[in-house]
């Protein structure tokens, strides 16, 4: 895969990913969470960050995804030959 389309999945999924972390923290706050019924032991900055990249990291499975469906029949029949 070379760089133009790494981006075409990366720069979407970067920026959906923006939006989320703006939408659920707008709502939630990072020292109220609870894992396993305990508190999260984590700094407000280190649950925003992880926060981002699992966002990020579903956004970009999804725009990979969507980037693998687009690819034409033919292309995918020809990748082999």
């Amino acid at each position: 895969m070379n760089g133009r389309k790494l981006m075409w999945i990366a720069w979407p999924s970067f920026l959906a990913a923006c939006m989320l972390q703006m939408l659920v923290f707008a709502l939630v706050d990072p020292l109220e969470l609870n894992w396993a019924g305990r508190e999260l032991a984590w700094s407000r900055q280190a649950v925003y960050a992880g926060g981002f990249f699992l966002f990020w990291a579903a956004t970009l499975l999804s725009s990979a995804l969507t980037a693998l469906l687009v690819i034409p029949s033919a292309e995918v029949n020809q990748a082999g030959d």
